[in-house]
C-alpha cells in the first residue's frame, strides 16, 4: 500500500494553526521511510502530526503540497482519509501498516519527538541529531528491516 502515498490527492491541505496546545505536541516536516523487502519499498512525503498517542492525526503530503492522506485516531477509532474516502480501521496500529505497508511504533514517535527514547523491541531510535530537527529509527525485527527518517521545520 505504499502506492498510495505516490498518488496526488487534489485536496488543498488544512494546516494546524494551534502549535502551543498543552495537551497535544505538533510537528511538521518531511518524511522518508525505506522497506528492505524482497522488493525494496520507500516513499517520503510532508507530514503534519499533532496530538498524542491515544488521540492524534497525522496529514501526509505531496510536493505540491496536496493531501496524500490523513491517518486520524482516538480511542475505539481509526481512520485513513484518502482521495475523498475514508476506511476505518480497528486500532492505530491496523491503520498504520494499511496506509504505509509495514508497522512503525507512533505511541513511541511522539517520544522520540520530545527527546524520549523509549525503547521498542527490534526498533532503535537515533535522537543524537533532534536537536538539529532530524530523528532516524531503524527497525531490525521484525523483517524486514525498515528506517524511517524525520526532517522537522523549525
Amino acid at each position: 500500500m505504499v502506492a498510495l502515498f505516490f498518488i496526488a490527492g487534489c485536496e488543498s491541505p488544512i494546516r494546524a494553526t494551534d502549535q502551543n496546545n498543552q495537551n497535544n505536541s505538533f510537528w511538521s516536516g518531511r518524511l522518508a521511510l525505506r522497506v528492505d523487502a524482497d522488493q525494496a519499498q520507500s516513499f517520503s512525503a510532508g507530514f503534519e502530526l499533532q496530538g498524542n498517542a491515544q488521540t492524534g492525526e497525522l496529514a501526509l503530503y505531496n510536493p505540491l503540497g496536496s493531501t496524500l492522506a490523513v491517518l486520524a485516531w482516538a480511542p475505539g477509532s481509526a481512520t485513513l482519509r484518502s482521495n475523498d474516502q475514508t476506511r476505518n480501521f480497528g486500532s492505530l496500529d491496523e491503520l498504520v501498516r494499511h496506509a504505509i505497508g509495514t508497522a512503525i511504533p507512533v505511541a513511541a514517535l511522539f517520544d522520540w519527538l520530545q527527546g524520549v527514547n523509549t525503547p521498542v523491541p527490534g526498533w532503535q531510535a537515533d535522537l543524537s541529531q533532534l536537536a538539529g530537527g532530524r530523528l532516524v529509527a531503524r527497525r531490525s525485527a521484525p523483517t524486514p528491516a525498515a528506517e524511517l527518517r524525520l526532517a522537522l521545520e523549525k
